[in-house]
């Protein structure tokens, strides 16, 4: 009798819960679309932000938005807005295929669905406060013109990376979901990309707020999409006709360095690329990449060596040459280390990309301080690519041996992204 009782018991809890997104759609999408928003942003602060400890009020904000925006205003939108404009649109979700194929104003009204949500109301009203919300949250001093002037030079990329996911999302939604589950739909598909894009870029922070909401952007699909030129394209292969430089300077710090070497190459034609400029102890310390016409490249050298005040640095000015013919890349990995400081780990992460062949393209290392920990931390940032044909064995044994490496040096974190050179 207890157990029949316990059955009948469970039976009616989950004829109750099936029944609550039927009976308060509107507060279940807000419920749904709020809890999504969150997790989105949590998985983004642990898995890809590393975040020791949660920034709950940047969470709180993302939050809200997911529940006045993506459970509020898209529920007016995807329910009350088109229930009025499509006033079949309920029925023709629940036919079944053959029905939905013998119906053409009921495809007509489908596609016409489709057109509003992804050409005008994506375009015109979410992406704009999806910028400003992210505007406001992760800036110190926001600047809502700007952002929106930001959205507008990005609006072709984002737009169309958010038709290669949700148009085919939205179809299903709109051809097969009653009313009460678009919201959840909308919701759902939001959050698979967002763990995604997780899984992909654990440790990788470069786009992670165009990632916290779970939004479909220009910048969150590149993450998927990414290849090696994406990740390393060399200023001297890139710009084939210019002359190419490398300035590289070191002497006593003084406030204004960087204007006067900068106000140097400026006014004598010369771009800035690549560089690196940092105050060490006493002494200011720069490295740059200087690109120029040819016709101008022994001007902005004389330029550098001869100006006085830049003379106590000791500037030193060096040609760069092109590779006149080198076979693309096969492979690309992208590396992120973070142990505890000690002396060797350089060294033994570099041995190991030596024995396995590959180019270092780009490398570089930081000191930094846990705050929780009170530790000092060892942080490398490695691109390296390879022009050997690996196939998934070797290219897993090189993981493996990397796993190996983090393992014997006890390091915190190991993140390693391989990428094809697979042309999209």
């Amino acid at each position: 009798m207890a157990t029949t009782a316990a059955a009948r018991s469970t039976t009616t809890l989950w004829s109750k819960i099936k029944k609550t997104p039927i009976q308060h759609p509107l507060m279940f999408g807000i419920v749904l679309s709020t809890f999504k928003t969150s997790l989105s942003d949590l998985l983004v602060q642990t898995v890809i932000e590393k975040k020791e400890k949660i920034d709950w009020k940047r969470n709180a904000a993302f939050a809200s938005f997911g529940c006045f925006y993506l459970g509020g205003v898209q529920y007016a939108i995807y329910v009350n807005g088109f229930q009025r404009l499509f006033p079949s649109a309920a029925s023709f979700a629940a036919k079944s295929v053959r029905e939905k194929l013998k119906d053409p104003k009921g495809i007509r009204n489908l596609f016409g669905q489709v057109f509003l949500d992804q050409a005008i109301h994506h375009p015109l009203m979410y992406f704009p406060a999806f910028y400003i919300t992210k505007e406001v949250v992760m800036s110190d001093k926001p600047d809502i013109m700007k952002v929106l002037s930001e959205y507008r030079s990005n609006m072709s990329e984002d737009v169309w990376a958010l038709w290669k996911v949700w148009v085919p999302s939205t179809f299903i939604n709109f051809a097969f979901m009653p009313m009460h589950l678009r919201i959840p739909w909308v919701a759902g598909t939001s959050l698979i990309w967002t763990c995604i894009l997780s899984a992909m870029r654990g440790g990788d922070i470069g786009r992670s707020d165009d990632v916290a909401m779970g939004q479909i952007s220009g910048a969150s699909m590149k993450i998927m999409t990414e290849r090696i030129s994406d990740i390393w394209c060399g200023p001297v292969e890139l710009d084939k006709d210019l002359c190419h430089l490398c300035v590289s300077c070191n002497g006593a710090h003084k406030i204004g360095w960087v204007a006067l070497l900068a106000r140097i190459v400026s006014e004598n034609g010369g771009n800035v690329t690549h560089s690196k400029m940092i105050h060490l102890g006493t002494d200011f310390t720069v490295l740059m990449h200087v690109s120029a016409q040819p016709e101008q490249a022994e001007k902005l050298k004389k330029a550098i060596l001869s100006n006085k005040e830049l003379s106590t640095l000791e500037p030193r000015v060096s040609g760069l040459t092109r590779y006149e013919k080198q076979p693309p890349p096969t492979l690309g990995f992208r590396i992120h280390c973070v142990g505890e400081d000690r002396p060797g780990i350089l060294a033994a992460i570099a041995s190991e990309l030596s024995k396995k062949r590959l180019s270092v393209e780009n490398i570089t290392t930081e000191l930094r301080l846990n705050t929780a920990t009170q530790k000092r931390e060892f942080v490398i940032n490695a691109d390296c690519i390879t022009r050997v044909q690996m196939d998934d064995d070797r290219r897993q044994d090189f993981v493996n041996d990397l796993i190996k490496v983090k393992n014997e040096l006890n390091l915190d974190v190991m993140d390693i992204l391989v990428h094809t050179g697979t042309q999209r």
